[in-house]
């Protein structure tokens, strides 16, 4: 699976990304959501990964930016955030997220299964 993980913080982005590559996966990173946006109009991804709380532009803006561009219309969102108030979740839904990973509730490895469950 090809993936677009796109998180302002080094250590996790960094973590996730070996996670997902030891699962086999091949993972392209993003620290904001403009070089997500640029990464997503020239390559085609199966999912992308982002936190909620980036700088210049959050989680939900990169969601609706995404779904904008040719290549997003299909694209499948997962969130990966510490943010979990419902009202967070129901607007990445509301704005085509296909899930919602609260990043303290599940161990790295955990993650990579529940992105892959929700995925394949």
């Amino acid at each position: 699976m090809k993936i677009l993980l796109v998180d302002d913080d080094v250590f996790l982005r960094d973590m996730y990304a070996t996670k997902f590559t030891e699962a086999g996966d091949v993972v392209v990173t993003a620290q904001t959501g403009a070089q997500a946006i640029e990464l997503a109009g020239k390559e085609t991804y199966d999912v992308i990964l982002m936190d909620m709380i980036m700088p210049g532009m959050s989680g939900i803006e990169l969601l609706s930016t995404l779904k904008e561009l040719p290549s997003g219309k299909d694209v499948k969102c997962i969130v990966l955030s510490n943010q979990g108030e419902e009202t967070d979740v129901k607007a990445a839904y509301d704005h085509g997220a296909i899930g919602y990973i609260i990043k303290a509730e599940l161990i790295p490895s955990e993650v990579v299964e529940k992105v892959h469950t929700l995925v394949l």
